[in-house]
């Protein structure tokens, strides 16, 4: 769930600039490899907001939403009547860590996290993909289209919303 944060908060400062981006908006497909080369692949779109808020909002192949705040991740799964609320570590310190992000190749950079390496491409300032190996060892690239940066997002999307019905789990 942390390295789903900093692929939000990626998304929210990845560009030539590092730091002009204030929103970003996109379909996504996200492509999970094992390491017997089983590939698992998401669909769906992804609002991002300064400072840390994000809602990933999964399509295909069932629907999940996942909110992200500063502070805590829920997930609602509808198909299963269930909401899984996290706090998120104290320690994740992302804006130093993306200020350290390093162009490797035109239109490409590398910034780390803890043992993970991010590598991030852009087009004329938009950010196409974001790919790392996630902490079991699965290759994970989440290419985008449709992109949309620094413009208005309501903040009220990034409230968790789900039927008072449904499940609770906090970890």
């Amino acid at each position: 769930m942390k390295y789903l944060l900093l692929t939000i908060l990626l998304i929210a400062q990845a560009t030539a600039s590092m730091n002009d981006v204030t929103s970003f908006e996109a379909d996504f497909t996200q492509s999970i490899t094992d390491d017997k080369d089983k590939v698992l692949t998401y669909s769906g779109h992804i609002l991002a907001s300064k400072p840390q808020n994000a809602k990933w909002s999964y399509t295909k192949p069932f629907k999940k939403n996942v909110f992200i705040t500063q502070f805590e991740v829920t997930i609602v799964e509808p198909e299963i009547e269930q909401v899984i609320i996290k706090r998120i570590e104290s320690n994740f310190d992302f804006f130093k860590m993306i200020a350290n992000a390093k162009k490797i190749e035109n239109n490409t950079y590398e910034t780390n996290y803890k043992e993970s390496v991010f590598k991030i491409i852009q087009n004329n300032n938009l950010i196409e993909s974001i790919s790392y190996i996630d902490e079991f060892e699965n290759r994970v690239q989440i290419l985008f289209k449709n992109q949309k940066q620094n413009h208005s997002i309501d903040l009220k999307v990034f409230i968790p919303n789900y039927p008072i019905y449904f499940d609770i789990i906090r970890d």
